[in-house]
């Protein structure tokens, strides 16, 4: 377990970063000389004085007290504008994807890249008391990182951050381990779930001892009631349908004090939907939209009932006659490994820009 975020570490004295860095360099050089045997001992012995002479004679200043290390307090974080950061946009699995021997996923295995983490928002907002506050939603596979990435574009401490998740599919609740004791221990950080979600948390292991042991504190969603974040942002759960094995699925309706914003990572088909996606899209700012698979022929023409969702040309079909300014609000997310649509120099990425759509882009900032 590492306890390291309850710690905060004072100011370090001059003397003590030369001394340090002495015996960095020193072990640096001592290693190469017994690896190499380049070097003869006078010489490692001589490079080390001089060194030692240099780094105190650099550091006779005394260090400005004013000049702490001590982290900030809350009190000291400023308020951003409500707004809204792409934290992932990948399908459940990620890329590389585990067993994949693929050229989509290859290279990947060899070379990782860092815009390729599975489907998140983060949502800064300022609290009622003048202070910063922010969401995260789903907690991935990737929640390690993207807490990181989330804390260093908000600023926020962990006490400052909520967790929305949309459903029991392994991409979008199993970072949930890492708050656990073998991990960050987190401190009863809020959830916010649906009823069935809840129950799935609260009966099956190791999910309750996370409950147990108030490493989270769940709090209950209901279907088309609006949860505030903040002063400013609201975050609404909508009911879609999907494969609903252990828990119910929603996607969340995003508002700000000035634009609003449809996020639904996961949908069987849009047909099977009791609303209008038309009608959604014409309510809203930005949507993103389920985009794992861009067509049948990327899944070899597979039954879907076994993993429905809308293909990406459904969905464009779907909007194709709309005004170029509503297809525009369109960013297919929550990409399959697999759709030709990560490589941007694609026919299939060149056909979805030449109608007027977008993929979303991970790290991408939208003002709510």
């Amino acid at each position: 377990m590492c306890d390291c975020h309850h710690k905060k570490e004072g100011g370090v004295t001059s003397i003590e970063q030369g001394v340090g860095f002495v015996a960095m360099v020193g072990g640096i050089t001592l290693a190469s000389f017994r690896v190499r045997n380049m070097i003869k001992a006078r010489q490692v012995y001589n490079l080390l004085f001089l060194l030692l002479g240099g780094v105190m004679a650099g550091c006779s200043f005394v260090a400005d007290p004013s000049e702490s290390t001590e982290e900030s307090s809350t009190t000291d974080i400023q308020p951003q504008a409500a707004s809204l950061k792409v934290l992932g946009i990948m399908q459940d699995g990620g890329a590389p994807h585990i067993g994949c021997e693929r050229p989509c996923c290859r290279n990947l295995f060899l070379r990782p890249a860092v815009d390729r983490r599975v489907v998140s928002l983060g949502i800064s907002d300022v609290g009622t008391d003048g202070r910063s506050v922010g969401a995260i939603i789903e907690s991935t596979p990737d929640f390690t990182e993207q807490l990181a990435d989330f804390q260093t574009w908000s600023g926020l401490p962990l006490e400052r951050i909520q967790l929305f998740l949309t459903h029991a599919h392994i991409g979008h609740y199993s970072g949930l381990m890492y708050l656990g004791r073998e991990a960050l221990g987190a401190d009863r950080m809020p959830v916010w779930v649906m009823p069935r979600m809840r129950e799935f948390l609260t009966q099956n292991g190791p999910w309750d001892q996370l409950v147990a042991l108030q490493n989270i504190a769940l709090n209950s969603l209901s279907a088309d009631v609006a949860v505030k974040v903040g002063a400013q942002v609201s975050i609404t759960p909508i009911r879609v349908p999907h494969r609903d094995e252990y828990s119910e699925t929603v996607g969340f309706r995003i508002e700000g004090p000035h634009r609003s914003v449809l996020f639904i990572p996961d949908i069987n088909k849009w047909s099977d939907w009791n609303r209008s996606l038309v009608s959604e899209l014409k309510a809203v700012d930005r949507a993103y939209l389920d985009a794992t698979f861009y067509d049948a022929a990327e899944v070899g023409y597979r039954d879907m009932a076994e993993i429905p969702h809308p293909f990406m040309v459904e969905t464009m079909a779907l909007l194709h006659d709309l005004p170029s300014e509503e297809r525009g609000k369109v960013h297919f997310i929550h990409l399959n490994h697999t759709n030709p649509c990560l490589d941007s120099t694609s026919n299939a990425a060149a056909e979805i820009r030449s109608l007027g759509f977008y993929v979303a882009t991970q790290g991408d900032v939208f003002a709510l």
